[in-house]
């Protein structure tokens, strides 16, 4: 394995990882504002 390759698919991993953490916190955001709006609990 080229260090090329190597090194984007290290440094991938990160990127991956904190796009579906925003996906995450976006919906638990979304869900939050919702229950807020509806004056129930989140959970």
């Amino acid at each position: 394995m080229s260090e090329l390759a190597y090194g984007t698919y290290i440094l991938a991993w990160p990127a991956l990882t904190l796009g579906v953490l925003v996906v995450i916190c976006g919906a638990v955001i979304k869900d939050a504002i919702q229950a807020r709006k509806s004056d129930s609990d989140v959970v």
